[in-house]
């Protein structure tokens, strides 16, 4: 204690400035790699940051236009010889797409500030369904990014086989590349990631444009002659005893669950209205629009082209998928056709990694919304300098780098082409099923708002109709695929997704029991007997002083100021509390979402301040707000210690009896980190425990 009281009544060195060059150069090169700070002073900032309906609609709609290169195919697939059905079910893909796409848009309607599915049955259903949609999503992005990847590198790897050699043993790096840099692009912030894949979308747009309207065109001559082949075909199935009308209804049902990884990516929107520029609102239903109408051409498109050109399911090759078939059947007779082949699928190609950094958007902000509810480590929640979900992001790209090596495993020698088609297959029935669990669940949940809404009959009998039928179409996609698929990685999704659901609620009692036993801890510090008034003149500078950080106002803190005093008695003559608001994902959703914080941090000191001000000590306050807690707090320390020389610093620590890799991992160490920083500049700071187990 003695040397406690030595440190805090002799003058601190003045901070040192780190002169190692190898430090600028860390700095230089991460400003390089992910971009330089934000200014969060800066009122504009969210405008910067946000994205209007085109940009929300190439970084958000990518996801589902790229289930155009499988999704069509393994409905048109089940159809097998019966491909007069084809019609309906170009048909229905568009209307369900549509269907899809309108009730998210009343969804957003209802919850304008984002959190899709999750949020949605959490608030209407209650927080256990909400987590099993939440664990579903972020499966669900997982698997979206790892099959988006591996599917773009299998492209990639034949596309370079035209000009080059390509050993098998490439494959997997080149996979790990593409994943570290979607990675590198999010982190430089979600607008420069999008802006930089815009090109790419735009080329997947014309050139299947292009391949879809001259395939129905060059087809317009012989519409007659087809129709009258197709109504023959209908009309023989329809009277084969051994087939018949309840067969065909059956088939076509089935045709039409197994392309449901066609309608992925539609809830995107959602997910992300964070991102979304203002009036959030209408630019989330106006790329949900954009969303819709293109992924309704593109995917009935290309199911009525594979029946106009006879793209018959059992001559593709496994090497070869039905677009490339219908590519290379379109552009046969056409000059340069082999070009405009290679720009369809290069751009196809192209657009499943952009696939991926969809998943990449809305994976970590459905993460960050379980951290905030507590269901996840609230680190998650957590937000970098350049404002996006950094430890989101890296934890997806290692859970999806985990499931990628998984694939390669299962398919053989770097999903060659052979084993890979299938491993991609079984990827891309595993989310659809989730996808459609978060589906149905939504649906489910606005169908029984509506139910109990008195307000505007006519409405509430439109809003039933669109949510009922929603619900009936979503569960029975979803009742198909786990039942046909079951055995084909089914089983995997439900495991997994299980997985997560039991992890999230083991996190979400610690949390709670936790807070708890601070709750316990700060009933018994409020009724200290404190006299009214206090102490109203200001820290005197030249005095020593107790710095103390605090970061919400509870028994934490009030447990820490008292044993400031309890341990170094008679000693500090002021008392200053200090604090960082921390821009997370549950702060930064509008334009005056950095003021706001502001406001909160600031009434919350007040409190401390009075606090101190009755217990007879002069009191004052400083903040500033950040996304780093302890770079933010470092500064701030810094500037505290120039202005009061004999300054101490405190702050409190949640001790744990037996402290495990459990406790270590959900209860980040800012404390600890901060000490260790501040030592090293010459300014001491003493870590007080708070023993709540």
């Amino acid at each position: 204690m003695a040397d406690s009281d030595t440190a805090g009544a002799s003058p601190a060195p003045p901070p040192s400035e780190p002169p190692e060059p190898r430090a600028r150069w860390r700095v230089r090169l991460r400003h390089l790699l992910f971009g330089a700070p934000l200014e969060l002073e800066d009122k504009t900032l969210l405008k910067h940051l946000s994205l209007v309906p085109f940009l929300a609609w190439v970084g958000l709609g990518a996801d589902g236009l790229s289930s155009s290169a499988y999704g069509p195919e393994e409905s048109f697939k089940a159809l097998q010889s019966h491909t007069y059905l084809a019609i309906g079910l170009a048909i229905a893909t568009a209307l369900t797409v549509f269907l899809i796409s309108s009730c998210y848009s009343r969804i957003i309607e209802k919850f304008p500030h984002g959190g899709g599915g999750y949020v949605v049955s959490t608030k209407l259903l209650g927080p256990r369904i909400g987590l099993i949609s939440g664990c579903a999503l972020l499966v669900d992005y997982v698997l979206t990014v790892t099959v988006s990847v591996a599917a773009a590198g299998n492209a990639l790897r034949d596309v370079l086989r035209q000009v080059m050699p390509f050993p098998e043993s490439w494959v997997i790096p080149v996979d790990i590349a593409l994943l570290v840099l979607l990675v590198v692009l999010n982190l430089r912030g979600v607008k420069e990631s999008v802006v930089a894949l815009v090109p790419i979308f735009l080329l997947f747009l014309v050139t299947h444009a292009a391949l879809i309207v001259g395939g129905i065109v060059a087809h317009l001559g012989d519409a007659g002659p087809r129709a009258q082949a197709l109504a023959g075909d209908f009309q023989r199935d329809w009277n084969d005893p051994g087939f018949g009308p309840m067969a065909m209804v059956l088939l076509f049902l089935k045709a039409f669950s197994l392309g449901g990884g066609t309608y992925t990516g539609i809830e995107a929107v959602s997910n992300s209205m964070s991102i979304l520029r203002e009036p959030r609102v209408r630019t989330a239903k106006t790329t949900m629009r954009y969303m819709a109408i293109s992924l309704a051409f593109v995917a009935s498109g290309l199911i009525l082209c594979y029946l106009l050109w006879d793209i018959r399911p059992l001559a593709v090759g496994e090497k070869e998928t039905m677009n490339s078939l219908l590519a290379r059947s379109v552009t046969a007779d056409l000059p340069g056709g082999k070009v405009l082949v290679f720009l369809a699928l290069i751009s196809e190609a192209a657009l499943l990694l952009v696939a991926a950094q969809a998943g990449f958007i809305a994976g970590p902000r459905t993460l960050a919304n379980l951290a905030i509810d507590s269901w996840a480590p609230r680190r998650f929640a957590a937000l970098s300098e350049r404002l996006t979900t950094q430890n989101g992001v890296v934890s997806m790209a290692v859970a999806s780098l985990v499931a990628l090596l998984y694939a390669a495993r299962a398919s053989g020698a770097g999903h060659d082409g052979h084993g890979g088609s299938d491993v991609i297959g079984r990827l891309v029935t595993m989310y659809s099923i989730n996808v459609f669990l978060t589906f149905a669940l939504s649906m489910l949940a606005m169908t029984i708002y509506w139910s109990r809404t008195t307000k505007d009959p006519e409405l509430r009998a439109r809003r039933l109709a669109l949510f009922i039928t929603g619900t009936v179409v979503c569960t029975s996609i979803l009742a198909v695929t786990v039942v046909e698929k079951f055995t084909e990685g089914g089983w995997v999704t439900i495991a997994v997704t299980g997985a997560c659901v039991a992890a999230c609620i083991v996190v979400r009692r610690h949390y709670v029991d936790v807070a708890k036993k601070l709750s316990a801890l700060y009933s018994d510090l409020a009724h200290l007997p404190l006299p009214d008034g206090g102490v109203m003149r200001a820290p005197d500078p030249t005095q020593p002083t107790a710095v103390v950080l605090v970061s919400t106002w509870g028994g934490l803190g009030i447990h820490t100021v008292l044993n400031v005093f309890r341990s170094f008695p008679d000693h500090f003559k002021n008392v200053l509390f200090v604090s960082v608001g921390v821009i997370d994902s549950g702060a930064f959703k509008g334009d005056h979402a950095v003021e706001g914080l502001e406001q909160r941090t600031e009434s919350m000191l007040r409190r401390y301040v009075d606090l101190a001000r009755r217990l007879g000590v002069p009191s004052g306050h400083k903040l500033t707000i950040g996304t780093d807690a302890v770079e933010a707090a470092e500064e701030l320390c810094r500037e505290v210690a120039k202005e009061f020389p004999r300054s101490t610093f405190f702050a409190g620590k949640v001790i744990f009896k037996d402290e495990g890799i459990l406790q270590r991992f959900l209860h980040n160490e800012t404390a600890v980190t901060l000490q260790k920083r501040l030592h090293f500049g010459g300014l001491t700071m003493v870590i007080l425990p708070a023993r709540v187990y």
